[in-house]
């Protein structure tokens, strides 16, 4: 509280998971939250997104935050206890085992449900639906920021007056642009095809029962196939789900507009779909083959950043930290920074914002900033892509020393990331 009792507010620009996440940080330390959110409603129960892995912490995190008994969150995903990887010989067909850690302690969940049990728990006076984030600037004199958003609906222009602006706008952040005008984000060198197929009513089917016979670990593995220059996720999530990634190297795409997620026609599909078949075994070709509306993923990253707090502005999720996807860190990074940025203005108070924020990013910057690196090396290896320092990783001729790089549970602060 300040002076005369108020609460504090902080307007927190971005509905996804990074954003809500923040508010139910910021709400247990007794600030109000406002969420500005240009999607005009939310999406709960769409097949918004995709697949993702949650570690023990991020799981006691979420717990923390939704008043529901222990195993809701665990009735609400799946097991993921094998961290395996395999190597595909594209002309015979086959895969063998490269390495397996079977005490990966992750949860699977769909993106749409997490998001919707962390929605779920919030009031739904926080949220402004349809509403389009413009821009700011911090009224130095009265330590506010001062918010312009457009409401999609009308084409009206308001204004929003906050304590604090928390930028959870994604990886292509025009709040953090504003402060680093020449930031740019690192091409990975390969996009990624997803999806996830609905196999509900297709359980007898022979695409379910050949790829159950191909992966019997389905439902508690997380199978990662490396072919010669390439690699693919797959894995079971809740409700008769399966979610696949393909990492394809091909030169840098031109983005448009804030995503980098982009749209394919059906001959894009198409030639995936053939191209699947030549390098994939044909129990995987025939899921994604099966899998309605896949799409394709521009994998980017950024050199870690020096700061993620300007004024009283704050940087979380991939605002704060752009990464790659290979160490399952994105949402879980996401869900400490919220967690942390909460206890921090908790313990300092109301009076001593500046101090919260600095002790923010003196714990998530050398975490955040090591793990991001490590995913970015990692998917260069299972790429078969250069590195300063050791050979293109070749699946078919690897040694079981190389083969060590390649578990996740080398990510750095793996089990321990302080909070």
């Amino acid at each position: 509280m300040v002076g005369e009792g108020r609460k504090l507010k902080a307007v927190i620009a971005g509905g996804s998971i990074a954003g809500i996440s923040t508010a139910h940080a910021l709400i247990l330390a007794g600030w109000d939250v406002l969420i500005l959110e240009k999607t005009t409603s939310p999406p709960t129960g769409s097949p918004t997104g995709a697949g993702l892995g949650l570690n023990p912490l991020s799981q006691q995190i979420i717990q923390s935050w939704i008043s529901k008994p222990p195993q809701f969150l665990h009735n609400s995903t799946f097991p993921l206890t094998i961290d395996q990887n395999e190597a595909t010989d594209s002309e015979k067909k086959v895969n063998r085992t490269l390495i397996r850690d079977e005490s990966f302690n992750f949860r699977a969940a769909h993106w749409a449900d997490l998001h919707g049990i962390l929605y779920n728990a919030l009031p739904e006076e926080v949220f402004l639906w349809g509403h389009l984030f413009i821009s700011f600037h911090v009224a130095n004199e009265k330590g506010s920021v001062i918010i312009k958003a457009k409401v999609l609906q009308t084409g009206e222009i308001i204004e929003i007056v906050g304590d604090l602006l928390v930028a959870a706008d994604g990886c292509l952040s025009s709040i953090r642009q504003k402060y680093l005008p020449d930031f740019k984000l690192r091409y990975s060198g390969y996009c990624a095809w997803r999806g996830v197929l609905d196999f509900s009513e297709i359980e007898d089917s022979e695409t379910i029962t050949g790829i159950k016979k191909a992966y019997p670990d389905l439902g508690k593995c997380l199978y990662f196939d490396l072919a010669s220059g390439t690699h693919s996720v797959f894995y079971e999530l809740l409700n008769k789900k399966l979610n696949w990634i393909w990492y394809v190297n091909q030169p840098e795409p031109e983005v448009k507009g804030t995503s980098v997620t982009t749209k394919v026609t059906s001959d894009m599909i198409q030639k995936m779909h053939k191209e699947a078949e030549k390098v994939w075994i044909p129990e995987l070709a025939k899921v994604m083959k099966e899998t309605k509306e896949p799409f394709l993923n521009f994998i980017y990253d950024s050199d870690p950043l020096e700061k993620i707090f300007y004024d009283n502005v704050v940087f979380v999720g991939d605002a704060a930290h752009p990464t790659t996807p290979h160490c399952l860190r994105s949402t879980n990074m996401s869900l400490l920074d919220a967690s942390v940025l909460g206890k921090c203005i908790e313990k300092w108070g109301a009076e001593k914002l500046e101090s919260a924020l600095e002790e923010y990013q003196f714990i998530r910057l050398p975490v955040t900033s090591k793990q991001v690196l490590h995913a970015r090396r990692l998917g260069r290896i299972k790429q078969g892509l250069v590195l300063p320092d050791r050979d293109p990783f070749d699946p078919m001729s690897a040694r079981q020393e190389d083969c060590q790089e390649l578990l996740q549970r080398n990510t750095p602060f793996f089990n321990d990331a302080p909070l």
